[in-house]
């Protein structure tokens, strides 16, 4: 099943089982989806959702730390449920040691010795990693290893 229809599917389930916390957020990513449509003016595949989805998500962890840090518990339990929601719709995540030995083999493939080389190592990383693991993190542990060789 596409992920498009995943989406519709559980719309309905949402609706049929009164989940409104559940409908609330799956509604939000189908706008969020038909808004990419719109913009770029044609049905997205499964890679285009889980895109949106990645985006989506990205942007549920940034608002639950800053409700966090911010004191409003009740604003980033709201975050973190639909945040749970948009992760039905991700490819599995990559632990840590999975992201970091990839990290090393992209290193050695692209030559990279010092935090110099940090452009040309991202730019290879990232489409590898894309919807399976969240940017910030992929950005610190990269770097992270990077002042490590220096």
């Amino acid at each position: 099943m596409a992920l498009r229809e995943k989406l519709e599917e559980d719309i309905k389930a949402s609706m049929r089982s009164h989940d409104q916390a559940r409908l609330d957020a799956l509604r939000f990513f189908k706008n969020a989806v038909l808004a990419v449509e719109k913009e770029q003016k044609k049905e997205l595949d499964d890679a285009g959702v889980i895109e949106v989805a990645t985006k989506q998500a990205s942007d549920r962890r940034d608002s639950i730390k800053a409700f966090e840090e911010g004191g409003r518990e009740a604003a980033a339990a709201k975050e973190a449920a639909e945040l749970v929601v948009l992760e039905e719709f991700l490819p599995p995540q990559m632990s840590a040691e999975e992201l970091m030995e990839l990290i090393k083999t992209t290193v050695s493939e692209v030559g990279a010795v010092s935090i110099q080389d940090k452009g040309k190592l991202m730019g290879k990383l990232m489409p590898q990693v894309r919807g399976k693991a969240d940017g910030t993190v992929v950005n610190q542990m990269a770097t992270g290893y990077l002042e490590s060789l220096s």
